[in-house]
């Protein structure tokens, strides 16, 4: 009983704090005006998604003190959550040049596989892989990877917000098909406390999660996926076919830049979700769509992998086809036409 009253306490002292910090940011000038790399209209305060990360942070001490989550795992989020919304903090209020972000970034990755001791064994198509050295570089990458192209994905109002949420519950309900009930608080506390800055991010968004925010849930989201694969191998695809949104269409856009030479640090808006959302006129009928996308296609194929044992890489492949095709679809990665 405690712990739903700590998840109530904590998603209204997200939306409160959401609340104070859009004052702030209005007070300060802390702003975000529309630009022609920009997704929106209207000048919007940032810096928001700030209340959850500190709400989650305070939280992560409770729930290790009692049993919910290793103190490893705690201290591998507490350090590299800090470190990654505290730069995220710094380049939200003012430039950070684009090398010490990312020294910063592996900073943080590398802090927290010193704790989760990198990445376990892998399961593809009936074989078992022990990277061993390479495995935690592979690691490294992928969390790094996680907090920028969850930054990337941050561009219309709500995506980022449901996009945790979404992926955090559909890992809980797979969690407890499964019987892994010890790995289920932490990601439905990240979801809870994401609610709570949700009501103020809702299109039309009043404040916009910042930097500090969306690297926040990016490195989080990739640790929790580690967490897990400790537990169960299997349970890292789960992950990944959770996050095949976010994951296919940054990659997918990210190639095509690389390919045509592009300054890939450079702020672009050449995502298929922002392409999406210039289509359609408005933000909420694709920050709806990344939702149903996972709750009807992701999440049924992702508890195949505990439920039926289908292997891992089978039912990343099936996820990830379509996603690429709507990636391909909605121009990832190609040069807005003028």
């Amino acid at each position: 009983m405690k712990i739903f009253v700590l998840l109530l306490l904590s998603t209204g002292a997200s939306l409160v704090l959401t609340w104070i910090l859009r004052s702030y940011a209005i007070h300060k000038n802390i702003i975000d005006i529309p630009g022609g790399r920009s997704s929106h209209t209207i000048p919007t305060p940032r810096g928001g998604g700030l209340a959850f990360v500190i709400v989650f942070l305070l939280a992560l001490p409770l729930l290790a003190g009692n049993g919910f989550l290793s103190w490893s795992a705690a201290w591998a989020m507490l350090g590299a959550g800090i470190g990654v919304a505290v730069l995220g903090f710094l380049d939200d209020h003012g430039h950070i040049a684009a090398r010490w972000r990312l020294l910063g970034h592996f900073s943080a990755a590398i802090w927290a596989l010193c704790w989760l001791s990198g990445l376990p064994t892998i399961n593809l198509f009936g074989h078992e892989f022990a990277l061993g050295w390479f495995g935690h570089v592979l690691a490294v990458v992928y969390l790094v990877w996680m907090l920028n192209l969850y930054n990337f994905m941050d561009g219309i109002d709500g995506i980022a917000s449901v996009e945790a949420i979404c992926v955090c519950l559909g890992a809980c309900v797979i969690y407890w098909l499964g019987g892994f009930n010890g790995l289920i608080v932490a990601p439905l506390m990240l979801a809870m406390v994401v609610v709570g800055f949700l009501y103020w991010n809702f299109p039309p968004a009043r404040i916009f999660m910042g930097d500090a925010g969306s690297g926040f849930l990016g490195i989080i989201l990739g640790l929790l996926s580690l967490q897990a694969a400790w537990v169960s191998p299997k349970l890292l695809w789960v992950w990944l076919i959770l996050l095949g949104v976010f994951i296919v269409d940054a990659t997918v856009t990210l190639m095509r830049r690389l390919l045509r030479g592009d300054k890939v640090y450079e702020a672009h808006r050449s995502h298929a979700y922002q392409f999406a959302s210039r289509q359609y006129g408005r933000h909420l009928p694709v920050t709806l769509a990344v939702g149903a996308i996972n709750l009807f296609w992701l999440l049924p194929l992702a508890a195949c992998v505990v439920w039926w044992n289908v292997d891992g890489g089978l039912a990343l492949t099936v996820a990830y086809a379509p996603l690429v095709f709507l990636a391909v679809r909605f121009h990832a990665g190609e040069l807005e036409k003028v």
